[in-house]
């Protein structure tokens, strides 16, 4: 890149010339009226969500370049579609932006969006810029699901298996070796590699939607509830059972973690990087048993079955070989924005 081009700031531009910078990552045909038109296929419904993501809050120049900022608010948005059933149709995109930040951070931000959504052949359709004080991202994303193919927090039932698709604790540890380097000493590079890659380019489980509806087949009403752990483990299971008026057991060494966690982390670090470290974007879906087996050996390595909906409200965890104390989660012990 040019090193004046690269230099050049935002208030040098303006507003207007800072959009027609973005446009070019939108396609033509979106630009130009005041709001973006997305046809759905008849029998469908439309799916919407929004994220807001803060600088020094959510990302921050010392864990996180824009490329990846900007993959990772995307995939946060995919994966609330995820956890809906939906499939994406397109994003907005809201800036609050410093007159003082570079132009060119902000083309890295949009390029990292776009790196996300090309995977899912999903676009950038739109949005907004204006002047704030502290660096501010907000996504709207849109989807489309068949009515009957909707997943919700609501309908747990008792008897249901509690399946995450994938391993969890990994973003957070790479966040912590992002911040302090001398960590894991007993990791090889490709290890922390692997897990800084998990906090900086996560993966929304959009590809879990084909094989959950093959193994569901045509059965309605849909007999699964569902969310993402955007928020942490222990924060899905407890939303879900609010939701749907039971408890839970979430069994203790069927939490599926990353592997080289055994060479760094204790036990009980690595019990809360699972349960509280958030930001894995992996689905935490209830179902029937055998549903429930049958969508665990599909996913394979990583998805696991690690609980189970019980009668009550408690959610609880338990150690079977009992080097644990039976633990109740609560929504109280992860990040809460605002909590003093």
């Amino acid at each position: 890149m040019n090193s004046e081009l690269s230099s050049q700031q935002i208030k040098d531009i303006g507003e207007q010339g800072l959009l027609e910078k973005l446009q070019r990552f939108c396609p033509p045909e979106m630009i130009g009226d005041d709001a973006a038109v997305l046809e759905t296929a008849p029998g469908q419904s439309l799916v919407v969500t929004t994220d807001v993501l803060v600088d020094g809050v959510h990302f921050s120049n010392i864990t996180t370049s824009p490329e990846d900022a900007g993959w990772r608010a995307t995939a946060a948005n995919l994966s609330d579609l995820a956890a809906m059933g939906a499939s994406p149709l397109g994003i907005t995109v809201g800036l609050g932006l410093p007159g003082e930040l570079r132009v060119s951070w902000v083309e890295r931000l949009y390029q990292g969006m776009t790196e996300c959504l090309q995977k899912y052949n999903t676009s950038i359709v739109g949005g907004d810029v204006v002047r704030s004080p502290v660096t501010t991202l907000a996504i709207t994303a849109f989807g489309q699901v068949n009515p009957n193919q909707i997943i919700r927090r609501s309908a747990a039932v008792v008897g249901d298996a509690i399946v995450v698709t994938g391993v969890h604790g990994a973003s957070h540890a790479g966040l912590e070796l992002l911040l302090q380097p001398e960590l894991g000493q007993n990791l090889n590079n490709e290890e922390k590699t692997a897990l800084i890659r998990a906090h900086q380019r996560p993966q929304p489980r959009l590809d879990v939607l084909p094989i959950l509806w093959k193994i569901l087949a045509s059965q309605c009403p849909l007999p699964i509830a569902g969310m993402d752990s955007s928020d942490g483990l222990a924060d899905a299971i407890v939303q879900i059972c609010r939701a749907s008026g039971v408890g839970a057991v979430l069994e203790h060494r069927q939490i599926p973690v990353p592997k080289t966690f055994n060479h760094w982390l204790t036990p009980e670090q690595a019990l809360e990087y699972a349960l509280y470290g958030g930001e894995d974007f992996e689905l935490v879906l209830c179902l029937s048993q055998e549903l429930a087996l049958a969508l665990v050996e599909h996913l394979g390595q990583g998805a696991a079955i690690a609980g189970r909906i019980t009668a009550g409200s408690i959610v609880i965890l338990h150690d079977e070989q009992k080097k644990f104390p039976d633990q109740v989660l609560n929504l109280s012990q992860g990040f809460q924005h605002f909590k003093s």
